[in-house]
């Protein structure tokens, strides 16, 4: 039990001194790059900078303890802090002390429903997230981080969060951009990129915010030249229990609920990708939830706002040897030296400069293969990839994932109700049975059997469709046909609707001297058969366990049927003879 709920009692007792020097290393460079990316992205969540540290420090600790992956990074998001962002705002607070108050009670709600959602095994959930959704929402989301961080290359103050309208507001304010903040944005961005082709393991964001501080103090005339961040407070959290009421609740509910569930199904994406590099798998749904849900609740003791699983800090662990949850307790270590002894200096880091670090960040989240594989694959998915993508950059988060979410569902109600039905014919001297579309050259068709094969389950969206081809091709085979065979192999769930309808087939097929046969049903769909009364009405010898032998039985009872007509006609020739 308590393996279950710490993985840490797992693997720490089988730890390899092997391990230790990747740990160590990958804890440092992940601790670095968290000390600048923390404070971004507060500015992100619309949070003072020490609150992106904060959520870097407890939350990580937390997940060292309860988390099943060895490899997660654990920290602020740019993604999570977009979407608290855009739904405080939305809130209309009235101070900055109520926005930081409702972000960190934000963060306990969240990790409350996480855990809840983990005890409750509902881990299956982060399911519906498909790819053509989370991929055209992230590379939405990655837009809108971007454009809110022009503000600070602008040195522009702009209160809203609505795309369009940031948009409209710097481009109706050029005149009054500050040209300082615009050169050391687009210098820094310059000097980030130049430092990762130099050398990917190279702390880059690190190596040019102390540049930047180091320029910033000996060579600015006066501090109202450039905007930067000012007095950071010093040393470490304080425990301090989130004010709450009722009203508190019903206003974050929804924005909890969302970011509960996109911050699993990120988390579980990254950690699936990390262990299918690595061949190692050790994560389990439903304990992640659990473990994500307590870093967020202990967090929000310690003024941290929602925190999740981070994909350039865990690739950067990964790629520096980290082997266990020891890289991500040295890490912690290293934000919390920063905050007892470091946060001084970064009163002269301009904020430009954290918005370079984030605007280079988030470009690696624009993913512009897969839609252009899906125009050529699945045009549907392509679709469904634009209207998440659009929906998300022009009306906001949230609705990005609803609608998202519902299109999905609707296009897969659309793909079950119209399932592939194929029509079958056997490939000469073989005992097999394939599409004689597909097939057209070396099969056989019949007569006098209709075989038809039906890829999905049969419910109350489909059946009238199933019915309508069955029809139709019934009628194609003209007044020779004494078979029908329905190859079941595909069928997988039949409903009580569908049920009926077959029931009502089979009387009226027979009642056209057209025998139903059933073949390949796999065991759950005959215990249907026998539970309905199906299995009597159809007559248990119509059933095969497989096709060729329903094919035989129709062609032996064929042979002998022709042999009794010729038969009775003989005989009646003998008669009118005689």
């Amino acid at each position: 039990m308590l393996k279950r709920f710490f993985p840490i009692v797992e693997w720490l007792p089988t730890y390899k001194k092997s391990y230790l020097s990747g740990d160590i290393s990958a804890g440092i460079t992940v601790g670095i790059m968290l000390i600048p990316q923390g404070m971004a992205y507060a500015l992100i969540a619309g949070l003072p900078p020490i609150y992106g540290l904060y959520a870097a420090l407890v939350p990580n600790l937390m997940y060292v303890f309860t988390g099943s992956s060895r490899k997660l990074a654990v920290g602020p998001v740019a993604l999570d802090s977009l979407i608290v962002a855009s739904s405080l705002a939305a809130m209309k607070l009235l101070n900055i002390e109520d926005y930081i108050g409702m972000a960190i009670f934000l963060a306990l709600l969240v990790g409350v429903l996480q855990l809840v959602m983990g005890c409750m095994r509902l881990g299956f959930l982060s399911n519906f997230l498909s790819r053509p959704v989370v991929s055209g929402f992230t590379s939405a989301a990655a837009i809108v981080i971007a454009i809110s961080q022009l503000k600070h290359f602008f040195g522009l103050e702009i209160v809203t969060n609505n795309t369009l309208k940031t948009l409209q507001v710097i481009l109706g304010n050029l005149s009054q951009t500050n040209g300082y903040d615009l050169a050391i944005g687009g210098v820094a961005v310059a000097l980030i990129l130049i430092i990762k082709r130099l050398h990917k393991k190279l702390p880059a964001a690190m190596i040019v915010v102390v540049l930047s501080i180091i320029g910033i103090y000996f060579f600015m005339a006066k501090e109202t030249d450039v905007h930067i961040l000012g007095e950071i407070p010093k040393g470490l959290p304080e425990f301090k229990l989130p004010k709450w009421d009722v009203n508190l609740m019903l206003k974050a509910l929804p924005t909890a609920i969302t970011l509960a569930f996109i911050s699993f199904a990120e988390a579980m994406t990254i950690a699936k990708a990390v262990e299918e590099k690595s061949g190692e798998y050790h994560t389990r749904p439903n304990q992640e939830l659990r473990a994500l849900g307590a870093s967020n609740i202990v967090g929000s003791f310690f003024q941290s706002f929602p925190a999740n699983a981070g994909l350039s800090r865990t690739a950067v662990n990964v790629q520096e040897g980290a082997k266990t949850g020891i890289s991500s307790f040295i890490s912690v270590v290293v934000v919390g030296i920063t905050l007892l002894f470091l946060t001084p200096y970064f009163y002269y880091l301009p904020k430009a400069v954290l918005g370079a670090i984030i605007m280079v960040a988030v470009y690696g989240l624009i993913d512009l293969e897969y839609p252009k594989r899906l125009w050529k694959q699945r045009k549907d998915e392509f679709y469904l990839l634009l209207v998440t993508f659009l929906t998300t950059l022009l009306l906001g988060i949230s609705q990005g994932i609803i609608f998202g979410v519902l299109f999905s569902l609707v296009l897969l109600v659309n793909r079950t109700s119209r399932p592939h039905i194929a029509v079958l014919g056997r490939i000469k001297g073989t005992d097999y049975f394939k599409n004689i579309n597909r097939f057209e050259k070396d099969i056989e068709d019949f007569e006098s059997i209709l075989l038809l094969r039906f890829d999905g389950q049969l419910y109350f969206a489909n059946i009238d469709y199933f019915k309508s081809q069955l029809t139709k091709n019934i009628a194609k085979k003209g007044g020779k046909l004494k078979y029908v065979i329905l190859n079941a192999e595909a069928i997988n769930y039949i409903d009580s609707n569908a049920m009926d309808v077959l029931k009502r087939l089979a009387v009226d097929l027979k009642n056209k001297g057209i025998i139903l046969q059933v073949a390949g049903a796999i065991g759950p769909i005959r215990d249907m058969f026998f539970a309905s009364g199906f299995a009597d009405l159809l007559g248990r010898e119509n059933l095969f366990v497989r096709t060729n032998e329903a094919v035989d039985c129709c062609e032996n009872l064929n042979g002998k049927t022709a042999i009794q007509e010729k038969v009775t006609q003989q005989t009646a020739q003998n008669k009118s003879v005689t």
